[in-house]
């Protein structure tokens, strides 16, 4: 019988100690940027603009929390690689190579089928923020004059090459930066052979987005304005409630794929 390895420092509980340490820390090092991030969404819905939320890889789960969720921003309109194919023509293929969001090019045609007006906003959202596509639509973004919010981990981004032919990162290019708080690599929890597991920038992220929305709605209200806000489609009357509001915002609304 083989001898048993060392238990290393894992388990649920380590765990739940890193997610905890990591809420306070996002909480404690966003103070200033999560109230003028709200400024910048804030001012958008007032102008009957939308917010276009983008990622790739896992960090489409925070552009999640941004569009088209209970609770949520109703003109919120989420960008995804996979529009290339379901709303851009391009060969499905395109969506098998597993190092597409390092592709150059992308973003010209992501920001097209947004079809953006000039008073909509983006946040763009990377744990690295240094990969082609999100640095590519960035610059995009704000060439065309829109105003943009990064969600990223500034130690992360800091300690990795920057890929993008300008130099540039995606913190670089932001006019409000979120930090996530996600160590280089994300994972936490340290394994005894090399490497770690359990990543923490998906759950720092959700809280930072409902921070900014909630600060958001609270600017709205105190300025007089009726925030529009999704309630769950699941509960009596809620998917009504939502149609009417989306109505406003007719064909400017998209969601990727589910």
């Amino acid at each position: 019988m083989s001898a048993a390895l060392p238990r290393p420092d894992l388990g649920a509980a380590r765990f739940a100690d890193h997610a905890r340490d990591a809420v306070e820390r996002a909480v404690a090092a966003n103070e200033d940027a999560v109230p003028r991030a709200a400024r910048l969404l804030a001012d958008c819905v007032a102008a009957d603009g939308v917010i276009h939320a983008f990622g790739t890889g896992h960090s489409q789960a925070a552009a999640l929390e941004i569009a088209g969720r209970a609770g949520g921003l109703v003109p919120t309109d989420r960008l995804s690689l996979a529009d290339l194919v379901l709303r851009g023509g391009e060969d499905p293929a395109l969506l098998a190579d597993p190092l597409l969001e390092r592709a150059p090019g992308l973003a010209e045609r992501l920001y097209a089928l947004a079809d953006p007006r000039p008073q909509d906003l983006f946040v763009i959202v990377s744990s690295s923020g240094v990969n082609n596509a999100v640095v590519d639509l960035a610059l995009k973004a704000t060439g065309a004059g829109h105003r943009l919010v990064a969600l990223t981990s500034l130690e992360h981004t800091r300690a990795v090459p920057a890929l993008h032919a300008s130099g540039k990162r995606l913190a670089d290019l932001a006019d409000v930066v979120l930090d996530n708080c996600a160590p280089t690599g994300d994972a936490v929890l340290p394994l005894p052979g090399g490497g770690a597991l359990c990543g923490i920038s998906t759950l720092t992220s959700a809280l930072l987005v409902q921070m900014t929305v909630a600060e958001t709605v609270a600017l709205l209200l105190a300025e007089g304005r009726e925030p529009p806000v999704y309630v769950s489609a699941n509960i009596p009357g809620g998917h009504e409630h939502n149609a009417l509001l989306e109505a406003r915002y007719e064909g400017r609304l998209h969601r990727g794929a589910h």
